[in-house]
């Protein structure tokens, strides 16, 4: 049995929405594949209302940030709810303060009201970077699609990737969780991995560091080759 490792500050917060953390016995989570409550998409819950979750303390924050993420046609419910729509609707919006608790708790993981709000803008600003990570390898294809979007997204902590189980067997540390995200490239789906580290601090801080390693899956030449021009770029 593999020796459970301490959970750190992004460890704690960030793992995926999918995964799950019960310490024995069948995973009390309900965002499972299985789960008709939850959108296949992206396995967020379709009935997502902001309500308080039972047992909350403080009420939370339901304003939602509107991301700069190009969203594809398909729009799940829980990015239709809320006051803060728009008629274009044609980006991502990140979730709330009490959507962003409820997630959590609904994983059975321990959350605190007066964390949120650092939390969210965290968790913003951390997708945030991956999309101009993404954007990094789509600049290559700009001839083909000058405006990629972002169709769809999954979590899987507790699958690792090709690449993270070569470097665990090498000794290295193993991501503490995993998104794969799925692009629009002008009508070509293109699947894209996302490895979450944590960082070192810097020297004379104690503040926590996250390091993504962000790259096209291998599921096509085409991404082998980006893989390597990124490379040597």
């Amino acid at each position: 049995m593999e020796e459970e490792k301490p959970r750190t500050f992004f460890s704690r917060w960030f793992q995926s929405t999918s995964g799950s953390t019960p310490s024995s016995g069948e995973s009390s989570c309900p965002m499972k594949r299985g789960d008709k409550s939850l959108n296949p998409q992206n396995l967020m819950p379709d009935d997502d209302r902001q309500k308080p979750f039972p047992g909350q303390k403080r009420p939370l924050s339901t304003y939602r940030v509107k991301s700069d993420i190009p969203k594809g046609e398909f729009t799940p419910n829980h990015q239709k709810d809320g006051e803060n729509t728009d008629a274009e609707d044609n980006t991502w919006w990140y979730p709330s303060e009490q959507q962003f608790y409820s997630a959590l708790k609904r994983k059975g993981m321990e959350a605190n009201e007066e964390d949120m709000k650092v939390v969210v803008a965290i968790h913003n600003h951390v997708n945030d970077t991956a999309w101009e990570k993404i954007l990094e390898y789509e600049k290559l294809h700009c001839d083909e699609c000058e405006a990629p979007k972002l169709l769809k997204f999954k979590g899987r902590p507790k699958e690792l990737s090709p690449k993270a189980t070569f470097r665990s067997w090498l000794g290295y540390t193993r991501p503490f969780d995993r998104h794969d995200w799925t692009v629009d490239r002008c009508g070509k789906e293109v699947r894209y991995v996302i490895d979450f580290y944590n960082g070192q601090p810097k020297p004379g801080s104690e503040v926590p560091t996250l390091f993504m390693d962000v790259r096209p899956a291998l599921d096509s030449i085409d991404a082998v080759v980006d893989r390597v021009r990124r490379m040597f770029d």
